[in-house]
């Protein structure tokens, strides 16, 4: 169990004067050193004779040790840790490209945050390809890759600010073409005093970008100039007062997002209008269970939903555990199935994988992967063996 909200580990760290990236690195360095030689002890062996169709590939984003490249079986999850690129800071977020060729990934190894390529070679050994480009914007967390293949998206939790890069044609990156700043602050003084952008994507038909701000308790809409890599403005929607907003995903099919608030501990339904890019604020859903046992300050983090539309699926850190929820009402509602332990402490990440038969946790605390298999009919997870031990993680990619 996490620390009560005055001994939080990030305030601890704000408090002392070291930056929530900054701290969050140095723990994930002092981490690998007590647990490499457990990790690897841990790590299950490489199984012989496997059908090259019955494993996939994923990557780890971690603090403090680099990117890590695992294969994974595609009916059971099992990790096989096959190689690491050490050679970039703190890379907690990770994005591939279209086609699955190039590895795009955050570096915090300077006073702003960068964005770098890598391309993808046998078993899943990384390359580094061009340079690393400046966000713009301290402490950059989270980045993705426009549909149309041309541009990079990322999002400065620090600075309050968005970026666009051009991608070239070998899927290195290019300029910086838009730079956004946010402004405002929300009713938490620790945590928003000031814009926080914790999330940039765009919705499925490639028309609107959006970025998710905890510290100004906003969604922000953004047009794309596809020519100029410009991002502009188009509308902004508040969420409730002091909610934290984190991240979100879109349905796959109708016209609906939803929210992760980090600081409330709820999910918020926002309906979507595809033409115009505004989103309209609706019902929020707490993402643990009343009267499960004594109560614990919760934060979730990462929300994703299965490619029918039917699941949603949200990691809690705090409780430590992964929510699945029904999608109702054409996508309109939600309603809290149930919870399954992560798989260790501070889920920070999950993610389904193509198939979407198998999803993954990326504990940051607790240095592991969880590994579930999904039902396709009920949507209920079950752990598949036990969680895989690594390095503290930022994200886990099944590509």
């Amino acid at each position: 169990m996490p620390p009560p909200p005055s001994e939080h580990p990030e305030r601890a760290a704000r408090s002392s004067g070291l930056g929530r990236r900054s701290f969050i690195g140095l723990l994930g360095a002092a981490a690998l050193g007590a647990h490499a030689t457990a990790a690897r002890a841990l790590e299950p062996p490489a199984r012989g004779g496997r059908d090259a169709a019955a494993s996939g590939q994923a990557f780890l984003g971690t603090y403090g040790n680099g990117i890590i490249s695992c294969a994974y079986d595609t009916a059971t999850g099992a990790l096989t840790r096959r190689s690491g690129y050490a050679a970039v800071t703190n890379p907690s977020f990770l994005a591939a490209a279209p086609g699955g060729k190039v590895l795009y990934a955050l570096d915090n190894g300077g006073r702003q945050g960068a964005v770098r390529a890598f391309t993808i070679g046998a078993n899943g050994a990384l390359a580094a390809l061009g340079a690393a480009r400046s966000t713009g914007g301290a402490n950059v967390t989270h980045l993705s890759v426009h549909p149309g293949g041309r541009h990079l998206l990322s999002a400065n939790y620090g600075a309050g600010s968005v970026a666009a890069h051009a991608l070239n044609a070998d899927g290195s990156v290019g300029a910086r073409t838009g730079l956004v700043q946010h402004t405002g602050s929300g009713p938490d003084p620790s945590r928003q005093e000031g814009p926080h952008a914790h999330q940039i994507i765009t919705d499925p038909r490639g028309a609107h970008v959006f970025a998710v701000d905890l510290g100004t308790d906003k969604v922000y809409t953004y047009r794309l100039d596809a020519q100029s890599g410009a991002l502009r403005p188009v509308s902004e929607v508040r969420s409730v007062p002091g909610a934290g907003p984190r991240h979100m995903v879109f349905h796959p099919t109708a016209p609906y997002a939803y929210v992760a608030n980090e600081l409330n501990s709820t999910v918020t339904v926002y309906s979507h209008n595809p033409a115009t890019g505004a989103l309209t604020r609706g019902d929020s859903r707490p993402t643990v269970p009343g009267g499960s046992g004594p109560t614990v300050r919760n934060y979730p983090s990462e929300v994703t939903v299965s490619a029918d539309g039917r699941f949603l699926y949200l990691s809690n850190r705090g409780h430590e555990s992964v929510a699945r929820f029904a999608v109702t009402d054409g996508g309109a509602a939600l309603r809290l199935l149930d919870t399954v332990p992560s798989g260790g402490s501070w889920p920070r990440h999950l993610s389904l994988s193509p198939a979407g038969n198998l999803l993954f946790t990326a504990n940051q605390y607790g240095n592991t992967v969880g590994v579930f298999t999904v039902n396709r009919d009920s949507g209920a997870l079950t752990a598949s063996g036990p969680p895989f031990a690594t390095s503290s993680l930022g994200c886990v990619l099944p590509v």
